[in-house]
């Protein structure tokens, strides 16, 4: 196939549909990240300090399966090309494991939950892998130009907003529906992961079957993969980009972790069954905050993409970061019942959040030119292997931080009939501390290495231009 040179323009249908596929991951993801520490405890009635070892175990697999599907969808060949067979392959596999993902028996041995929590999270998490890694190496496949790469993540960034905006709003309300019907919160859960994973899983399908690999440069003989790992710890923007992702993300899953219980027992007073009306509807306190904080991102896409034009990816992104802190801070100041002026801070913080999707994965993809200058090769799998390891990684790692800190602060799991239930001061002490001062600690180490990170736009075009001289050298 033709090599798509750095001036070319991808087709807007193209943008569409490949920005599509991160409606499923992220509304899965977005679900995990929000509900699942909080069903364990209170749902599935996992003592915390115990149930965050199903997210240790989880942790231990990350770090083996991400790099290895990484190289491996490097090596694939195929007439379908090296990324599309995944997603052909696993769509459909991933999108039913989320319904495995919450489907806990009731058995009253915590011993044998954990096991069945911990196989089911390992199962989704490898589906996951194998769709994920493959589908975000497309990228920087798809185009290698700078302002292009922006444009092309803010459509994923828009679908990624609006699965998390979806799966945020609806979850509760199926589930209250359910519970409505004389149905059980397992049961509610289990229809949200079936309702998300299927229709997650038709994008990706989609993408496997229309979107063409770009043509690659000829690959030099495969490595192993021990020397394959430390040849991409050997890209120093890399690790400025992996500083970035991981502090990144880390923050993102510390709000996204921490604030339901934050909602549930120091705004709502415990009261479990809590609403905001909003618009004619009487939404949860997690639909109504997360709802209104999506909505915001969604909003300023184009003001992000504005902006990284005008300046660069960096500054852009340093500037969004500095609202999130700001908004962190504030949270603090939140008192019990004070629903305005948590409704203001989730839209002032939305605006912070909306950078953190939007802008760090184009400024990761400008490192496989780096490597292939250095290398000679084009590692977009194994780069994106641990890209989607560090995502992952820091989710379990929140998951199982934010658990082990509710266990050791008196965190009390509420009775399966209750509707009015409070935690003792100490533990609203350590819930106010994760989601405020910690929060607010993470995202300022992303600024620094924004600043840090090496390559901005000029150099970047300087080092595509001596990549194109390389190619022409070579097919001379």
């Amino acid at each position: 196939m033709t090599k798509i040179n750095s001036q070319m323009r991808l087709p807007f249908w193209l943008k569409l549909l490949y920005g599509s596929g991160d409606w499923g991951i992220s509304s899965i993801g977005m679900m995990r990240s929000i509900f699942y520490a909080i069903y364990l405890t209170d749902v599935v009635g996992l003592e915390p300090r115990l149930a965050s070892f199903g997210a240790l175990v989880g942790i231990v697999w990350d770090a083996i399966n991400d790099p290895i599907i990484g190289i491996l969808s490097d090596r694939l060949q195929t007439r379908w090309g090296r990324r599309r067979p995944f997603l052909l392959w696993f769509a459909i596999p991933f999108g039913l494991s989320f319904v495995i993902l919450w489907s806990a028996p009731d058995w009253d041995s915590q011993a044998a939950l954990l096991t069945y929590v911990t196989l089911a999270f390992m199962l989704a998490d490898t589906l996951q892998t194998l769709i994920s890694v493959p589908f975000l190496s497309l990228t920087p496949e798809l185009t290698p130009d700078y302002d292009e790469r922006t444009t092309l993540t803010s459509f994923r960034s828009f679908f990624q907003l609006v699965g998390a905006l979806s799966v945020v709003i609806a979850a509760p309300l199926i589930v209250d529906m359910v519970l409505s019907s004389g149905g059980t919160q397992q049961q509610g859960f289990m229809l949200v992961g079936a309702i998300f994973g299927g229709i997650g899983a038709i994008p990706l399908l989609l993408i496997g079957i229309f979107v063409r690999e770009t043509s690659t440069p000829e690959q030099m003989e495969a490595m192993p993969f021990r020397e394959t790992l430390r040849e991409a710890w050997g890209n120093i923007p890399f690790r400025f980009a992996v500083g970035i992702h991981m502090l990144n993300w880390s923050a993102v899953d510390m709000v996204a972790v921490s604030f339901p219980y934050f909602l549930l027992y120091w705004v709502a007073q415990g009261d479990l069954l809590a609403s905001i009306p909003i618009l004619g509807l009487d939404l949860a306190y997690e639909s109504a905050f997360f709802g209104i904080l999506m909505s915001v991102c969604i909003l300023f896409i184009p003001f992000w993409l504005r902006m990284a034009r005008r300046w660069d990816k960096r500054r852009a992104y340093m500037l969004g970061m500095s609202i999130w802190v700001l908004m962190a801070l504030s949270i603090y100041t939140i008192p019990p019942a004070g629903t305005m002026q948590l409704l203001v801070i989730a839209a002032f913080a939305g605006i912070g959040v909306s950078a953190a999707y939007t802008l760090p994965d184009s400024l990761f993809a400008d490192v496989i030119e780096w490597d292939e200058l250095r290398t000679g090769r084009r590692q977009e799998g194994i780069f994106y292997g641990i890209r989607t390891l560090i995502r992952k990684l820091t989710g379990a790692l929140v998951i199982f931080i934010t658990l082990q800190a509710l266990g050791w602060s008196g965190y009390i799991s509420p009775p399966e009939d209750a509707l009015q239930f409070t935690q003792s001061d100490s533990a609203l002490q350590m819930i106010r501390l994760l989601v405020s001062p910690l929060g607010a600690t993470i995202v300022s180490g992303t600024i620094i290495f924004a600043w840090l990170f090496p390559l901005t736009r000029e150099k970047h075009n300087r080092i595509q231009s001596m990549l194109e001289k390389r190619r022409n050298r070579s097919t001379d």
